[in-house]
């Protein structure tokens, strides 16, 4: 297996799971974390590793160092292995992503982005979702007919228990205190804006061709997915919120051992569903315009990107990043793809553009 993003959470999780069933691993890439990556090296003896930046390359234990983009790409082309996890967060991730679709392999994907700003362009691609809702959707679909409504499930995030006027003092660390899971930073603020679960609608269908969407919440992130049938029937996914179970999914051909204890729904506390409120996570509001135009992703991704990295910073409150993101789509309408390059060219532009808004403060 190749392994793109290593040091975050998604790909240190999968290592731990390939020392469980003897994986090889043949490459590995993080971003700045050199001191994790070492370790891994030491571990996993790869033979080809890849870092963000050449300054760091002296810091790297390997001898076969490749930086940058142009560097995970010519190790999708030299590595043998035909399974790429791509881990990679946020826009960053496409181009490896489109690289190893062109050379055939099998995609764990972790990196929602690629499908949420260029989904039309990964028709055909071997992608096995890794986002734990997305793998609960693959588990109940298979081989079931007349699939009439898809939902995926939300924990609502660090600010579910509050108000939305509490909403404009909150802080980065803040926002960072997820209730159920432990994930990396951009990925934790998504949740609390529901800019994620906005993310995984579009995901679910690129992966599954199903433009019936929806999702609601569940605090506890014990259900994942369900199925809704013609004749009425729904069926479920539980499992206690570990993203080990959806990456062992992905990455492993047989599943022939436990992964994660099972629940004991006897000793369960109940459980309790919630609408999404529109006026708390305005940007959901955006599922059925996303659903209908899905070039809107490029746009509402790169703006998305942009203002959480400026909460993160403390250069905007947390109610700007909806507000951004809003502003940013006014200014560039609905866009209309039709070539792979017009994505990049839309990303620089909304990039460009979010970064002079001027109720930044």
């Amino acid at each position: 297996m190749i392994v793109f993003g290593s040091t975050g959470s998604i790909g240190v999780n999968a290592l731990k799971l390939a020392i469980l069933k003897n994986l090889h691993i043949s490459a590995l890439a993080c971003g700045g974390n050199i001191k994790l990556l070492n370790k891994q090296i030491e571990r996993f003896k790869p033979e080809f590793v890849c870092i963000k930046e050449a300054k760091d390359r002296h810091l790297v234990k390997h001898k076969n160092v490749f930086v940058g983009q142009e560097g995970l790409e010519r190790i999708l082309e030299l590595s043998s292995d035909t399974l790429l996890l791509n881990a990679i967060v946020g826009f960053a991730g496409l181009k490896s992503t489109l690289k190893a679709h062109k050379l055939n392999k099998k995609i764990a994907l972790a990196n929602k982005e690629s499908l949420v700003v260029a989904g039309e362009f990964l028709k055909g691609a071997n992608l096995i979702p890794v986002d734990s809702e997305h793998s609960a959707l693959n588990a109940l679909l298979k081989e079931r007919q007349n699939v009439k409504k898809l939902y995926v499930c939300a924990s609502g995030g660090a600010f579910f228990k509050l108000k939305t006027k509490d909403l404009k003092s909150v802080k980065p660390s803040d926002a960072l205190k997820h209730p159920n899971w432990s994930m990396g930073s951009k990925i934790t603020i998504d949740s609390a804006t529901m800019a994620n679960k906005l993310f995984e609608i579009i995901e679910a269908y690129h992966l599954f061709n199903i433009k019936e969407i929806d999702a609601f919440i569940e605090p506890k992130s014990l259900l994942h997915a369900l199925c809704e049938f013609q004749n009425g029937a729904t069926s479920a996914y539980f499992s206690k919120p570990d993203m080990k179970l959806a990456i062992a999914e992905a990455i492993f051909d047989t599943h022939e051992f436990e992964i994660l204890p099972p629940l004991d729904f006897v000793k369960l506390s109940h459980l309790k569903f919630h609408k999404i409120s529109l006026k708390k996570y305005s940007l959901f509001t955006l599922k059925n315009a996303l659903l209908n135009n899905p070039n809107l992703g490029v746009i509402i991704n790169a703006a998305n990107e942009v203002m959480v990295e400026k909460f993160l910073k403390q250069k905007c409150e947390f109610l700007d990043i909806s507000k951004g993101v809003f502003k940013t789509l006014d200014h560039f309408g609905e866009p209309k793809i039709r070539e792979l390059e017009e994505v990049f060219e839309y990303d620089r532009k909304v990039r460009e553009y979010c970064e002079n808004f001027s109720f930044i403060v």
